[in-house]
């Protein structure tokens, strides 16, 4: 999976502009499904199979938006103000190069600070395009970037930007991929504007009216020097989530994740993610609801640029994925 992995995180592709990464998207699934769509928040929708007498309406989403910039104001020295797209972080911030979508390259800097002990605000800081007068910047008010930050494959451990939520992209691609048979009839959905408030998967859930939803997407991790308390590590396998921040998820479809992964030999975390959620979220609320919970892909460094996850964490989810949506899923 790492060259889907690679080819999917280096593109440019923040919150409301998709359009690239899902092109890309749509490439790798040439072929695949009985229907492809997009919808008109920008969400690409693959129907695959039909409903058998003992299956499901499901649907899978896995967010393709990123964490982005968006110019606010370029002075008459060319150092472009901006605002964020999605929760950005201050501290991972500063000295970092980002991308915009007209392909410009800029270093993000900020003003002297009195305390060099403090972190800048966002007030405080700006982009470095090359310009030396708003006349010559190759960026304009409302141009949008993400963090420019190369794909590293360090065996097993893998380093990028975007591995939010592209990751979980490819583990959908490959699940279609080999997927043979299921009773169920399932929608695949490339979801926009997750990270501003799980737009995309909301009106996509409304448009396909499901029986149940599994999002796909990362969580965080215990597993670093004084992290949180939390029980979930890279390369332990991929994390069924039983809460977060924003959901509750449904204990009969946490069952039958544990059961299934079981019944397979496949390793699995079970996870409680205190702050945060998913397209599940959305799902689970959406016209008069439906059960609802997510499968999650352990990452350090979450919304920075550089996040890391464990290839056999995805390689494990991928698996569950097929073998779960292979049988009935009994929901008593």
């Amino acid at each position: 999976m790492k060259s889907l992995v690679k080819k999917l995180v280096e593109i440019v592709g923040p919150s409301g502009y998709e359009s690239k990464i899902r092109d890309v998207v749509r490439t790798e699934i040439k072929g695949l499904g009985n229907e492809q769509r997009v919808d008109a928040m920008g969400n690409l929708i693959v129907r695959m199979g039909e409903k058998k007498k003992d299956g499901l309406r499901i649907m899978l989403s896995a967010h393709i938006d990123e964490i982005g910039i968006m110019v606010t104001h370029v002075d008459k020295n060319g150092f472009a103000r901006f605002t964020t797209i999605g929760a950005v972080r201050p501290h991972t911030c500063f000295g970092s190069r980002v991308r915009f979508l007209n392909g410009a390259a800029g270093v993000i800097g900020g003003e002297r600070l009195d305390n060099p002990g403090n972190v800048h605000n966002f007030e405080q800081m700006y982009i470095d395009t090359g310009a030396s007068s708003d006349a010559e910047s190759p960026v304009k008010i409302g141009d949008v970037a993400a963090f420019d930050r190369p794909f590293e494959d360090l065996g097993n451990r893998l380093i990028s930007k975007a591995m939010d939520d592209r990751v979980c992209a490819a583990v959908l691609i490959e699940t279609m991929r080999g997927l043979k048979n299921s009773p169920h009839e399932l929608f695949f959905v490339f979801s926009t504007q997750e990270e501003v408030g799980l737009r995309g998967a909301t009106t996509a859930a409304y448009g396909i009216d499901p029986d149940l939803g599994i999002a796909v997407d990362v969580t965080g991790t215990g597993d670093t020097p004084r992290s949180v308390k939390m029980d979930v590590s890279l390369g332990k396998g991929p994390a069924i989530k039983i809460r977060d921040g924003g959901m509750l998820a449904d204990p009969r479809l946490v069952d039958a994740m544990v059961t299934c992964a079981q019944k397979n030999n496949l390793p699995y975390q079970l996870e409680i993610l205190l702050g945060g959620t998913t397209d599940a979220k959305a799902m689970q609320i959406t016209r008069a609801g439906m059960p609802a919970g997510c499968l999650s892909i352990p990452t350090r460094y979450i919304h920075s640029p550089s996040e890391m996850v464990d290839s056999r964490d995805l390689e494990n989810a991928v698996q569950l994925l097929k073998s779960l949506l292979s049988e009935p899923i009994v929901l008593a």
